[in-house]
């Protein structure tokens, strides 16, 4: 079994890569394909050093990172923020994964899934364009590069939440949208993780950093299809 066998497997350079990257995947005849960390929140005008969704469709890039914890929280990116974003993507591309999640304090004060929700409910309307054309990410704060994980019953729960929250909108959009879990995803807990069933995937940070643990977190995704 190939380790992308029946599973979409994206990989997310930084911009000055996307091109090399996309040319490389593509003249090996690979399956793999190619996201953006990061996108304006504009789709054109006056924006010197940003890079606009048509930037980064012109690179090779089919998907894109929305509100990752690090832009919420080191760059003060808003709910609002994320939102627009997310609408450029909707309408012009590419393909946005939006991210969501709690840190350790609110999670502490039980807050969690009233965060989330708060956080998915500022674009379901912009998802809702076209379900299944984007994908969600669920990325606990306190997880990320901590070598912490969520339980995976508490990480289902959540995601049950956010599956929940997609129904409100449209049952199409439910049905259709992906959930990704994010939050020190391994090769050694990638399995359990993905058999949970409102989970679909996985938001990779340092594991995909080397090859061998990132091929045995895909092969874990396919299996668990």
């Amino acid at each position: 079994m190939a380790p992308h066998d029946g599973i979409d497997v994206l990989v997310a350079p930084p911009f000055t890569a996307i091109a090399l990257v996309a040319r490389i995947l593509d003249e090996a005849g690979s399956r793999v394909a190619v996201a953006a960390q990061n996108m304006c929140a504009a789709a054109s005008g006056a924006f010197t050093g940003e890079v606009s969704g048509a930037m980064i469709r012109d690179a090779g890039a089919i998907w894109v990172i929305v509100g990752h914890s690090e832009r919420r929280q080191l760059y003060g990116e808003t709910d609002a923020t994320v939102a627009e974003k997310t609408r450029v993507a909707m309408t012009t591309g590419p393909r946005p994964i939006v991210c969501v999640g709690e840190t350790l304090a609110e999670r502490e004060r039980g807050e969690a899934l009233a965060v989330v929700e708060r956080q998915l409910s500022a674009v379901v309307m912009e998802l809702d364009r076209q379900p299944g054309f984007g994908a969600v990410a669920y990325e606990p704060v306190w997880a990320i590069g901590t070598g912490k994980v969520a339980h995976p019953e508490d990480a289902e729960q959540v995601h049950a939440h956010l599956r929940a929250t997609l129904g409100r909108t449209s049952a199409a959009l439910a049905k259709h949208t992906r959930l990704l879990y994010g939050g020190s995803v391994k090769a050694d807990n990638a399995a359990e993780i993905l058999a949970r069933p409102n989970i679909d995937g996985a938001l990779v940070g340092g594991a995909s950093l080397d090859p061998t643990a990132f091929g045995a977190i895909a092969l874990a995704a396919s299996r668990a299809r």
